[in-house]
């Protein structure tokens, strides 16, 4: 198999990363309780919300990237890939830079860093080469990059991705969501 994986909110959560740096700006009251979606979705009804949320966005994905974690299940399905030899990509739109981040912090550099201190490219990890490891600046390259990888599967986030008329139809596809845990995606492609 070659497993094509996204990175942000399939492979790592942000969730109380946003939560905390929202409080800490006053974009959120102390008792907001809720998911990065909630959280965006609040401040982008505020008075200069959608500038607000980009702002944030840089800043989290960025240079608070080390404060992230691995969603639960990723370790043991990664752990899998490897037993199994398959061949793991993680392929994921994702800018350079965040339009709004004053410090301009390069996210691709950040994103690896997290991806290093993980064990992401450890032998004695999960062993996934680094050159198998690509950030692509818009949807359309995302789109292009799996079909130049050749994946036969592909987990994500954001069912958009696999609505997306140019997403190849001979991928099988994986929505990771309400409902769809790492364990069950692990289920579906290792034991079909």
């Amino acid at each position: 198999m070659r497993i094509g994986i996204d990175f942000d909110n399939t492979i790592v959560s942000y969730d109380h990363v946003f939560a905390a740096e929202a409080r800490a700006r006053g974009l959120i009251g102390d008792g907001f309780t809720g998911t990065k979606t909630e959280i965006r979705d609040h401040i982008r009804s505020l008075d200069d919300g959608e500038l607000e949320w980009r702002r944030l966005q840089g800043r989290v994905y960025g240079a608070l990237m080390a404060e992230a974690r691995l969603i639960e299940g990723v370790d043991a399905f990664l752990t899998e890939g490897r037993n199994r030899n398959h061949e793991i990509f993680v392929v994921s739109h994702k800018t350079q830079f965040g339009h709004h981040d004053p410090d301009r912090v390069n996210l691709w550099d950040a994103a690896l860093a997290w991806m290093t201190d993980k064990g992401f490219f450890d032998s004695d990890g999960f062993a996934i080469p680094k050159e198998n490891v690509f950030f692509e600046p818009t949807r359309s390259e995302k789109i292009a990059r799996i079909k130049a990888l050749r994946c036969t599967h592909f987990i994500d986030d954001l069912e958009e991705i696999f609505l997306d008329p140019e997403f190849p139809a001979n991928v099988q596809r994986f929505l990771l969501g309400p409902g769809t845990t790492w364990p069950a995606i692990a289920e579906a492609v290792f034991d079909a």
